[in-house]
Order: structure tokens, then C-alpha cells, then sequence
């Protein structure tokens, strides 16, 4: 992209980050200043970086002025993980169609669920992000399998951030989700309760990869009709065996190895 630095601390390549972030948080068109003022931009600079992205596609400019992420993000966005999502697609829609629930594969990204693969069941659940989205590890039944199973340090890292209520029944003191975590790691699997989003339910489990966690495989359901909901493991854990097994020769740590090298350094 043409034109230097001039703001010390910022390189370009963080600026344009900067601007494409600000449309993480939502799905409405934003027009240059909103977006200067989200990216903590002058707005000479976002209107340069907007105008750039938007010729190389990565944004587009509605008729009214404003901008919006542009096709070729989510073309560039659909290979992400596309070689385990293409993988275990076969495996989610029949755990979906076994069980007429929404289904759902993640794998962790950073202090968040990243949404891999999803199959959604016939029953109106609350929605919290759609494939390609991110979902927190604290409130949801997958994100803490993540925590739950995953190396310690991961599990330690995070209980020292701030965590984030999504619902009045969000767990936010870290030693009740500690206490919760160990639990979880004991009995194998996760069940939530009006955690993420009031009116769902959601139980996962571990996928393992290569003799460590992979990902989390989860079913959400209605919390009205979430009674029992230990009658899914058998499923859930026949299926995450499988999945283990189809995916074990896919470099799934090539996905996960950029922001697990990240934290470490930030860790030391």
C-alpha cells in the first residue's frame, strides 16, 4: 500500500488490522469517522486505508457512503480450517440428523471458541455466532472443554483475565470456574445452562488429535427442553472418535500453533 508511517508505535500492516477490526462487533455499514474512531485512527489515514481495501475488495462502499467488509474477506475467511471443517462436515451433519439438535465444532483461537463447523437443528435456539465466528470460553459448553482439556498453561492464562458476563448466569469469579474446569476435566464432558444466551443449553466434549485436544465437539439445544442431557454422550463421544480418527493425519497444529506460540511468549 502506498504511503509511509508517520504515526511512531503503528506500522501500516497495524493500521489496516485496526480498520478491519472494527467491523468485528457488528454488522451494520460504518462510515469513515466511525471507523477512525474505532480503529483510534486519524481520519486522514483511515480514509487512505479505506480507500485501498475497498479497491483491493477487502471492503465494499454502499451507495450511501458508508462501508462494509467486502466479498474476498470472507472467500480469504472460508480457508481458514477448511481442510478439518471439510473433514469432519460428514461426521456434524449425521451427529445433527441423529439427534435433531444444532451441532457444532470449534477449535480454540487466542481466549476465544472459533466456530469451525456448524449444523443447525429444527428447534428455535437463542444464536450466538454464526460459522467463522468466535464464541467465549467461559459461557459456553465448548469453550470449556477447551479450557478444561487443553495444556494448563492455557487454562491458567485465562482465568487471569477479566471475564466477560454474557448472561446474569455467566460464571465470572475465576476460582468457581476453576473449580468447574476440574470438574469438567474429571467427568469427561461440559453442560451450560442459560450461560451464553437465556433459552439454551449446550453439552460438549472433547475431540483429542494426535494424543492432545484438538477441538471441542457440542450440541446446543433449548434449555426448556434440556432435561437430561447426558443422553447425548454416547453420540457425541462415538463421534468425536470419529472425527479423531478421520482427522489424524491433517497438521491440525499448523492451525492452532500461531497463537499458542503467541501466548507463550506473552506467558514468559
Amino acid at each position: 500500500m502506498a504511503g509511509g508511517n508517520r504515526e511512531p508505535g503503528r506500522t501500516v500492516t497495524s493500521k489496516v488490522i485496526a480498520v478491519l477490526g472494527a467491523f468485528e462487533h457488528t454488522m451494520r455499514p460504518l462510515g469513515v469517522t466511525e471507523i477512525a474512531e474505532l480503529a483510534d485512527l486519524p481520519p486522514s489515514t483511515t480514509h487512505r486505508l479505506v480507500s485501498e481495501l475497498t479497491e483491493g475488495g477487502l471492503l465494499s462502499k454502499k451507495s450511501d457512503g458508508r462501508y462494509q467488509l467486502g466479498l474476498r474477506i470472507w472467500e480469504l475467511a472460508q480457508n481458514t480450517g477448511r481442510q478439518l471443517r471439510d473433514t469432519a462436515r460428514p461426521f456434524i451433519q449425521e451427529l445433527y440428523s441423529l439427534t435433531s439438535e444444532t451441532a457444532q465444532l470449534v477449535v480454540r483461537d487466542k481466549d476465544e471458541a472459533l466456530l469451525i463447523d456448524r449444523a443447525y437443528g429444527t428447534k428455535k435456539i437463542p444464536r450466538s455466532a454464526r460459522v467463522g465466528g468466535r464464541l467465549p470460553l467461559n459461557s459456553t459448553a465448548v469453550g470449556k472443554i477447551l479450557l478444561a482439556f487443553d495444556e494448563p498453561w492455557v487454562k491458567q492464562s485465562y482465568l487471569k483475565l477479566p471475564l466477560n458476563a454474557s448472561t446474569p448466569k455467566t460464571i465470572v469469579n475465576p476460582d468457581v470456574l476453576a473449580a468447574q474446569l476440574k470438574q469438567i476435566h474429571s467427568q469427561g464432558f461440559a453442560i451450560t445452562h442459560d450461560e451464553q444466551r437465556i433459552g439454551g443449553a449446550s453439552i460438549a466434549v472433547p475431540v483429542w488429535h494426535t494424543g492432545k485436544l484438538g477441538a471441542a465437539l457440542g450440541l446446543v439445544v433449548p434449555t426448556a427442553q434440556a432435561a437430561n442431557l447426558e443422553r447425548y454422550l454416547p453420540i457425541l463421544q462415538a463421534t468425536s472418535q470419529r472425527i479423531t480418527k478421520a482427522t489424524a493425519l491433517i497438521p491440525l497444529d499448523t492451525l492452532l500453533a500461531s497463537h499458542k506460540n503467541a501466548e507463550r511468549k506473552g506467558d514468559t
